[in-house]
This record gives structure tokens, C-alpha cells and sequence, in this order.
């Protein structure tokens, strides 16, 4: 198995979209994360949307899209956080979404 570092940072944040078939929402909500991905401290990034995946009562496949960020420490993602990229995106984008859920981690 193959382990990233002990000090990465994985952020991964879900997003519902109020609109979720409505092509100009998704197509600002997409631009925006490409955009956002692009912020100098983020080491690695994944835009996803659900999967078609099996069915199972432990999978979750009513988000609109994911966005699963890894950082190489805490302060780069702190600094992520505050980062006038970042901080635009949220201003500009979230009137799209109803619900917002977000998942840190690191290596135990």
C-alpha cells in the first residue's frame, strides 16, 4: 500500500447544489472549482462528481460535486483558507449551494 506523508492534510468538501440539473449552475459551479484548484498551496486535487457505484445503504450518492484537496501540511491549508482566490469563490459561488459538508483529515 502506498502512504502519502504524516503530515498531509486532506481536505474534502461536498457541495448540493440548490439546482443541481440546471446547466448554468453546474457550469459556474465547475469553472469555479477548476479555478479554485489552482491555488498555489494545494499539492494535489480531485473534482468529482458521484459515482455509478453499486447502491448500498453506506454510500452516499446525492451530492452534486466533490472536491477532495491535499495540502502538505497544516499551515498550507490554513493558508488556503485565507487566500483572496479561496475567499472569492465562496463570495461569488454560494448562492449555487443548499448544503456544504466538509471532511478534514491526517494521518493517525
Amino acid at each position: 500500500m502506498k502512504n502519502a506523508p504524516s503530515d498531509v492534510l486532506v481536505h474534502h468538501v461536498y457541495f448540493w447544489l440548490h439546482e443541481p440539473d440546471s446547466p448554468d449552475a453546474r457550469e459556474q459551479m465547475q469553472r469555479a472549482l477548476e479555478e479554485l484548484s489552482t491555488i498555489e498551496t494545494i499539492r494535489y486535487a480531485h473534482l468529482g462528481v458521484p459515482a455509478a457505484t453499486e447502491s448500498r445503504d453506506v454510500v452516499d450518492h446525492s451530492y452534486t460535486y466533490s472536491l477532495m484537496l491535499f495540502f502538505d501540511s497544516k499551515e498550507d491549508q490554513d493558508s488556503y483558507q485565507i487566500d483572496s482566490q479561496h475567499l472569492q469563490f465562496v463570495e461569488e459561488n454560494q448562492h449555487l449551494w443548499e448544503r456544504v459538508i466538509v471532511y478534514d483529515s491526517v494521518k493517525w
